[in-house]
């Protein structure tokens, strides 16, 4: 095999190489602070069966169906939408004049070819103009399923949980933390998110279409705050 083969192979090689690693997609890891809670268990007990009844399969036909135990499970229905606005205007002027009389010496003025060399007049003006202007927007739709991590004493329920989504071209997740009240949870065992309180509202993504909307090393070193231009 001569150079310009061997050279070939192995760029060919290496393009081959990358192109795996750009069209790979790494499922995103699960955060401990936001996994599921399973319920506390109980101490085993005797099992006696009977002909009708079988210990572990009964139905309480009055049960409150909605989550108020540890390892429950609930949905939270997403529906964040935040806008804030801030316009700042500010314009500063100041004039100033200082203009001193000719002097004389000995009555007359000092002349040096028909003008005055003694006389002086200072004259100084500043003016300042700044303005600025923020607008900002966010929306989050959807709904997670969450499961009950503690049940306080006055009986408001910490919940917790997360959802992760792989797809083709990359992936996401969302995650969730707070304390709901028991009175806010709906029959179909629902509750806005804006009924949450101490809410921890986590949404990320990672993959081709994340990378294509974030800066390279070199612009944000550029754009960072210690650049002096």
């Amino acid at each position: 095999m001569n150079h310009h083969s061997f050279f070939t192979t192995l760029l060919s090689s290496g393009v081959l190489l990358l192109s795996g690693c750009a069209t790979t997609v790494h499922e995103p890891a699960s955060d401990p602070r936001f996994s599921a809670v399973r319920p506390v268990m109980s101490m085993p007990i005797p099992i006696n069966d009977g002909a009708i009844y079988k210990a572990g399969f009964e139905r309480s036909l009055f049960e409150d169906p909605t989550a108020h135990r540890v390892g429950d499970v609930l949905t939270i229905i997403l529906q964040e939408r935040t806008n804030a606005s801030k316009k700042a205007s500010t314009s500063t002027k100041k004039d100033s004049a200082i203009e001193l009389e000719v002097p004389t010496v000995f009555g007359a003025p000092v002349r040096h070819a028909g003008k005055d060399i003694l006389s002086a007049s200072v004259a100084a003006k500043r003016g300042f103009d700044g303005e600025g202007d923020s607008t900002q927007s966010n929306s989050l739709t959807g709904s997670i399923t969450v499961t009950v991590a503690e049940v306080y004493p006055n009986g408001n329920l910490f919940v917790r949980g997360e959802k992760l989504l792989t797809l083709n071209q990359g992936s996401e997740h969302v995650r969730i933390s707070g304390i709901i009240r028991p009175v806010d949870i709906r029959p179909d065992n629902t509750v806005r998110s804006s009924q949450v309180a101490d809410a921890r509202i986590v949404y990320g993504g990672q993959g081709v279409l994340a990378e294509v909307n974030g800066k390279g090393w070199m612009q944000r070193v550029f754009d960072g705050p210690w650049w002096p231009f």
